[in-house]
């Protein structure tokens, strides 16, 4: 058995592990739907950057294997039989377990036309005439006009038509279906209880005749294509980074199409002109049991009158360490603050913004972004900072994937607004979360930091799970000016107190931790790592892994998406269990723990254990040095170790299967601090906060 799995392949077990919550019949209705959308976005961006680049090594003739032992063409070969078994499984579940579960509780999709009655026929055909017809663009392929440009991700409908005047000649032609309009077009039901809806390209399907007068409509289908969407950015030769991206993102739509899907009834020759003209192969047709495109899912997620089948909503609460009453600067110099989210409220990171904006002791705001929300007060904030007399130095992450374009948006309102906006270093992201509030106060300048695992978006801030820490301690400050100065000027300090930083020695630094840790157990000293991140791929973290796990070091991944790490292989992994836990949040955060021969060290960051944030980007790993904070970190690890709901279990072959729950107390770990969280910390039962708290010795619910 090879010692690596492969990269791509384990990502896609990942979109598995999503769709298994999508089959999972103990979560209500809706919120599965939601994870079937979810699996089909993730499948989008898949294609478009990691199959998009597989593709472009093929065709340069690149041969080289990855450490997995599969070379770029064995790898598009796996990735497209294992992409093709999903689909079908997405697409089962859609039909034989959605469709009947919803239409049950009164909301029906409609799948064959045909089916309607008359007084729904007459409403869709008046729907299309009134709103849809106007907005249409037919376009006709023959000698005078070529086969048009079809967008990356749009939804098209196309035909074979033939002229009624001349029935041997056979044109294709086709029609985007607008984005503009809503998708879910809700229709009269039978029932004033039930809720009838109709997809748009059906209703355009049926009614595309109008769109060719003079030709007889000989059949139509929906397609949709995939585009290669991976920018190609030479920074080097680049003399404005924000004008070269801003480029590149036109060119996104016309990339190589690289996957082609149309539904199982499509007509033969209409298929065989859209493989011919869009270049595809016959391996990147998927053929659709179904509507194409099931993002449309988490639309209707949105939909009214359906609470009864949805998650009751949870609203974070307002972390018990702040005192919103209270002055923050003062609070932070008290004592550090650790942040849960979205458990606790990103509040707290925004006020820290809002007070500084304004507050008149404060001389300069420094704060990198990477992704922020469409109406972020995190941007309005500092955008009037320098109106109240600040020094703002912003770097904003232009080449956050996807959010190119808003974050150009907001870089361009910030320097408009007289703020310095820097793009960060000349070839690597920065991905690092870093705020720093320089303050002048009775004894001297202080400096605030806040340090996060996750982006300084208030909107996922209610999705994903990740940590925060506020700090005034000097070290962290004078790091965190080193930081940024770094970033704006390239100045390298000769030496660091606290933090970590990636690409400059964060990689050795996880490694000689790893060492250390294996050194100890080699000399009989207590010896365990724990490590949750969002993926492991580091070929050279890994190795060192299987090293401190050979010599008796007990290691606990817990890892939402790629692992390329084996657990649990004979000689290799046996002490190293890996699980990952896919729930109503998006686990996202980073925390290691070392067990440090008995002084334990843990630390947060905005790093996962890859090659592209080890070697690539600009990554900050800090230490939690406070005692009781250590001990709420620790107890955050041992509740998601105890999962027993959301965790999927990684076996010796690469796969994952759900926890064997017999003979095990019941936890679904995202609830538990749901529900914790609700319960004031001075109103627990000591003894009951006494049994949660982690002890790196406790035998924790883990598979033999």
């Amino acid at each position: 058995m090879d010692k690596f799995y492969n990269r791509e392949l384990s990502w896609l077990d990942f979109n598995c592990r999503v769709l298994y919550e999508a089959r999972d019949k103990t979560i209500p209705l809706f919120e599965r739907l939601k994870f079937l959308s979810i699996t089909a976005s993730n499948l989008d961006e898949f294609f478009m950057i990691r199959v998009a680049s597989l593709k472009e090594m093929v065709n340069a003739e690149y041969t080289k294997k990855d450490f997995s032992g599969l070379n770029p063409k064995e790898q598009l070969e796996k990735i497209s039989t294992k992409t093709h078994d999903l689909i079908a499984v997405q697409y089962n579940t859609y039909n034989r377990s959605f469709l009947p579960a919803l239409k049950q509780n009164k909301l029906e999709i409609i799948t064959e036309y045909e089916k309607l009655s008359k007084q729904q026929i007459n409403y869709v055909d008046d729907y299309f005439n009134r709103e849809v017809y106007p907005v249409l663009t037919p376009m006709a392929v023959d000698s005078s006009r070529p086969f048009p440009l079809i967008q990356n991700k749009s939804l098209n409908i196309g035909a074979l038509i033939s002229d009624k005047k001349r029935k041997d000649k056979i044109d294709f032609a086709t029609v985007q279906v607008p984005s503009g309009l809503p998708r879910i077009i809700p229709i009269p039901s039978d029932s004033p209880e039930k809720t009838t809806i109709i997809l748009l390209e059906q209703i355009i399907e049926k009614n595309i005749s109008n769109l060719f007068l003079n030709y007889k409509v000989l059949c139509a289908s929906p397609y949709r294509i995939m585009r290669n969407a991976d920018l190609t950015i030479d920074e080097d030769d680049a003399s404005d980074l924000l004008v070269e991206i801003e480029k590149q993102l036109k060119k996104r739509q016309w990339g190589e199409a690289i996957r082609l899907e149309v539904e199982d009834s499509t007509d033969k020759r209409l298929l065989k002109i859209l493989k011919r003209e869009l270049v595809v192969g016959e391996e990147d047709i998927f053929k659709i049991n179904g509507p194409l495109d099931l993002t449309f899912l988490m639309k209707l997620y949105g939909m009214d009158h359906f609470e009864n089948l949805k998650e009751k909503r949870y609203h974070p609460r307002q972390p018990e360490g702040i005192d919103p009453e209270q002055d923050l600067f003062e609070q932070i110099r008290a004592k550090d603050i650790l942040l849960h989210h979205p458990y606790e409220s990103f509040d707290p990171v925004i006020d820290f913004i809002q007070t500084a904006a304004k507050d008149e002791n404060v001389l300069a705001i420094k704060q990198t972004l990477y992704r922020v929300s469409s109406n972020s007060p995190i941007i309005s904030s500092l955008a009037g900072a320098a109106e109240n007399g600040k020094q703002v130095s912003v770097l904003v992450e232009l080449k956050a994937r996807f959010d190119e374009e808003n974050n150009i948006v907001w870089a361009k309102k910030l320097e408009q607004s007289g703020r310095h906006v820097i793009y960060g270093l000349v070839g690597l992201k920065t991905h690092s979360k870093i705020t720093l509030v320089v303050r002048k106060e009775e004894d001297g300048i202080r400096r605030y930091v806040h340090l996060g695992t996750g982006n300084y978006n208030d909107s996922t801030a209610k999705l994903y799970t990740d940590m925060g820490l506020f700090t005034c301690k000097r070290p962290y400050g004078e790091d965190a000016t080193a930081v940024f100065n770094m970033l704006s000027g390239y100045s390298e300090p000769l030496m660091w107190n606290r933090l970590s930083l990636a690409p400059i020695w964060l990689n050795n630094k996880f490694l000689s931790l790893i060492k250390r840790e294996r050194e100890n157990a080699e000399n009989g000293k207590p010896a365990e790592i724990i490590a949750k991140m969002n993926s492991l791929c580091d070929p050279d973290i890994i190795e060192a892994l299987y090293s401190a796990g050979k010599a008796g070091v007990k290691i606990d991944l817990i890892i939402r998406g790629i692992c390329c790490l084996r657990a649990g292989v004979k000689n290799l992994s046996e002490n190293i269990h890996v699980r990952s836990i896919i729930g109503t949040f998006l686990e996202h955060s980073r925390i290691f723990y070392f067990a440090n021969g008995g002084s334990e060290e843990i630390y947060m960051g905005s790093a996962d254990w890859m090659p592209r944030n080890l070697h690539r980007r600009v990554e900050i790993m800090f230490p939690v040095e406070d005692n009781d904070l250590k001990q709420e970190v620790k107890h955050i690890l041992d509740i998601q170790l105890s999962d027993t709901e959301k965790a999927h279990i990684m076996k010796p072959d690469g796969t994952y299967e759900k926890v064997d729950r017999r003979g095990k107390v019941s936890c679904n770990s995202q609830q538990y601090f749901m529900n914790e969280v609700a319960e004031p910390l001075k109103s627990r039962d000591s003894t009951d906060v006494e049994n949660r708290i982690f002890k790196p010795t406790v035998s924790r619910n883990l598979p033999d």
